[in-house]
């Protein structure tokens, strides 16, 4: 079956993404960018980060661009649209990396049922304590890029997701953030031709909740070809 992923550049997306290769043909990775800002919707990722993941893996890359506080009429019409551009493709699904939030599925599929393509959920009903452990035994690395905090601390934004985050999370938070207690970006994965290089940027607060930003940092080969263009220019 060819499918598209749902991909937000996180730890469920990415561990989801690892539960179909093999079984299914990734057609592409679908992220939704909020403009003007060029960022993650929600995880506040650079788009750049993004690319980077998708380039690392081999994967197109398709943009779902939305305004800031998109009104669900205005998202549906975008996501419509879009579903029906990867119909026309031969696409027959949708991964995503829900868990637990029956609501959230639910609102998927109605917008999914509405165009006649399928949503597949390989995370689904797993206790999230044993996917955080997986997504660590498999060799994923991450790191906190946004939080609630009503639930976490800004102190948190820029940690490993690791072991000893998880084990030090507090009781009501999900070890994999299901609520939006946090977020993450992956910048190792096993299916990685190489890592995603990055450096902490400035923490910021914005419409309730903390982000930090990732800066992405060029590969040796990128960086020869940019003092090669300022040198022949």
């Amino acid at each position: 079956m060819k499918v598209a992923v749902a991909w937000s550049g996180g730890k469920d997306s990415a561990l989801a993404l690892h539960r179909i290769m093999g079984k299914h043909e990734v057609h592409a990775l679908l992220t939704t960018i909020t403009k003007p800002y060029s960022r993650v919707t929600m995880h506040g990722v650079r788009k750049e980060l993004i690319k980077m993941q998708a380039d690392s893996m081999g994967i197109p890359l398709e943009e779902i661009v939305i305004p800031p506080r998109c009104p669900d009429e205005l998202y549906r019409r975008i996501m419509s649209k879009k579903m029906r551009d990867l119909i026309e493709k031969g696409v027959e699904a949708i991964v995503f990396g829900d868990i637990f939030l029956e609501d959230v599925r639910r609102f998927r599929e109605e917008n999914l049922k509405e165009v006649g393509m399928n949503g597949m959920f390989p995370l689904w009903g797993e206790d999230t304590w044993k996917l955080s452990r997986e997504f660590l035994q498999l060799g994923f690395k991450a790191i906190i890029t946004c939080i609630d905090p009503r639930r976490l601390s800004p102190e948190d934004l820029g940690k490993q997701y690791s072991l000893e985050f998880i084990e030090n999370l507090p009781d009501n938070v999900d070890p994999c953030g299901e609520n939006g207690e946090f977020h993450t970006f992956v910048y190792q994965a096993p299916y990685y031709k190489k890592g995603i290089e990055y450096r902490l940027g400035r923490k910021v607060q914005r419409d309730g909740f903390w982000w930090i930003d990732l800066i992405p940092e060029p590969t040796e080969n990128q960086s020869m070809m940019s003092k090669t263009r300022a040198e022949t220019r």
